[in-house]
């Protein structure tokens, strides 16, 4: 096993197996801030600092209040382990949700994407962008239908397309809601609050339905 550090918030192991994540998940347990991602043999694991939890918390709330307006019901899986074994891909996105697919998940206590819908829409901080492995390619071996992708202050869509995404100007699940509209309402949460920023989104939903 060969150990080489990506930069300041991740750690990249090589040549590490299945047998070897199961355990050191295991071992870390569900309790911990960091995020593992698994790819072919490739281990990251993943320490949030401010600024990632900060922007994962903002836009994770944007998403259930569009949702809240929508009146659609919502499962949350966090920050769940994603992972298909005979790929041999696994990760912990920063959160992912099941909207469509919410009856099917609903009251679930252990999530298995050998049996179960993969999310409907996945989560993904970068802030630094110095991941080494591809999350759009991790991403597509697990059939995650969208991404959304949010790093130097910049966020992007992606929709799965025939096993490969492709970028979106509207969001699939939200065909009126562009990523302009969400960085708008992150800029009201930096400078007028929260709360402000809340208000506003529920209005400017309101007018576009």
């Amino acid at each position: 096993m060969t150990l080489s550090f990506v930069s300041e918030h991740r750690i990249l192991l090589q040549n590490v197996s299945w047998q070897l994540l199961e355990t050191l998940g295991a071992e870390l347990g569900e309790t911990r801030s960091t995020r593992i991602t698994y790819y072919k043999g490739q281990l990251e694991i993943m320490t949030p600092r401010w600024k990632h939890e900060v922007c994962h918390r903002l836009i994770d709330r944007c998403i259930q209040t569009i949702l809240e307006e929508l009146e659609l019901d919502l499962w949350l899986g966090g920050a769940t382990m994603l992972q298909r074994s005979h790929m041999s891909v696994a990760k912990e996105p920063d959160s992912c949700y099941y909207i469509q697919n919410e009856k099917v998940i609903r009251g679930k206590n252990e999530l298995d994407l050998t049996r179960d819908p993969s999310p409907d829409l996945v989560l993904d901080v970068d802030i630094t962008n110095s991941s080494n492995i591809n999350q759009l390619i991790l991403y597509a071996d697990l059939d995650i239908p969208e991404v959304w992708r949010y790093g130097q202050f910049k966020l992007r869509f992606y929709q799965l397309n025939h096993g490969a995404y492709v970028e979106c100007e509207k969001s699939p699940l939200f065909d009126f809601l562009s990523p302009k509209n969400v960085e708008e309402y992150l800029q009201n949460c930096e400078t007028k609050g929260l709360t402000f920023a809340i208000r506003e989104l529920r209005k400017w939903v309101n007018t576009v339905l």
